[in-house]
């Protein structure tokens, strides 16, 4: 089929919320005056972050996960999303599955597509997601204060254990496997958890690259330190039993700066400890305190024993 017969048949939609949708120049949306506009981008590369062959439907749904896990670190609710792409071939068995995983996720979180483009070469996705958030809410980078506790949302480290066992370097029970496999290929971005959290923390991030990496974002905006605990930090079962086990050098690392988990890392006042708690609860989030913001620059991560850790380099894409 041709470029645009690909688009016809697997993404295009009409408009419901833009002015405009796809099949101009431009897409047209009207913002609200009460809100700004967040937008973020991620390109996705086979073979660089995900492997040859992947899933179609969980790819779809992934590619635009991760834009909307930067969107929900922002307490931004998403609104719109654009497409585009290299295709080795305009293959209907890739798009069909790809385009119904893609859009399972933006029909839960009511975000449309706007516009993209297409183009023939290796396997690369890339999306730009918008969001509104309203003036002086949105949680950056630099918000963190003296005192704050640091927080994640759910479980971290699943992710990359998953990876490590896909490469051979570790082994996982059969009973976790799908499950760990779910939290690589299918993430679920924290909008409800983001928008929550405008009235009450002061600091956000997803978590993509690793706990320690994305945290020293926070710190370096912020110009502060944090103290962080192993034993405070949630995981997987199948990663915890690592934790004590023979492999715990291994199963430390990908605690501390695994992958690929896209939930939240955040910075709160004790004084929202009670609802931030009862709203993670309520959306069946294991997450919880794992540390706390201080005045002297850095990061530092103690073990169970108070003993102080060296921290693991996070993922860098020139540096793998």
């Amino acid at each position: 089929m041709t470029e645009f017969e690909l688009i016809e048949k697997y993404f295009r939609r009409p408009a419901s919320r833009a002015v405009l949708g796809g099949g101009d120049d431009c897409a047209l949306v009207q913002i609200p005056a009460t809100q700004n506009l967040a937008v973020t981008t991620d390109m996705l590369v086979e073979g660089r972050h995900f492997f040859a062959g992947a899933d179609p439907y969980r790819l779809g749904w992934e590619c635009l996960a991760v834009n909307l896990s930067d969107l929900a670190a922002m307490g931004a609710t998403p609104r719109y999303f654009t497409l585009s792409f290299a295709l080795p071939k305009a293959d209907a068995a890739w798009l069909e599955p790809f385009s119904c995983g893609l859009f399972a996720l933006a029909d839960r979180h009511g975000v449309e597509i706007i516009g993209g483009d297409t183009t023939a070469g290796p396997l690369t996705i890339s999306i730009a997601a918008m969001g509104e958030v309203p003036p002086l809410k949105a949680l950056k980078r630099s918000g963190a204060r003296v005192g704050d506790e640091v927080w994640v949302s759910h479980e971290i480290g699943g992710a990359a254990l998953r990876l490590y066992a896909c490469w051979g370097k570790t082994t996982i029970p059969e009973a976790h496997a799908e499950a760990l496999k779910l939290r690589m290929e299918m993430p679920e971005p924290r909008i409800a958890l983001g928008e929550f959290l405008r009235d009450f923390a002061h600091a956000a991030i997803d978590i993509s690259d690793g706990l320690c990496g994305d945290m020293a974002h926070i710190l370096r905006a912020s110009n502060v330190g944090a103290q962080i605990h192993l034993s405070a930090i949630p995981v997987p079962n199948s990663l915890h039993e690592k934790l004590l086990g023979v492999e715990r050098e291994m199963a430390v690392k990908l605690t501390l700066s695994g992958g690929d988990d896209y939930e939240l890392c955040f910075t709160a006042p004790p004084s929202a400890h009670g609802a931030i708690a009862a709203k993670l609860a309520a959306l069946g989030l294991r997450g919880g305190v794992i540390g706390h913001i201080v005045a002297e620059p850095g990061l530092q991560a103690f073990d169970e024993r108070g003993v102080a850790l060296s921290l693991p380099q996070s993922f860098d894409h020139f540096r793998g």
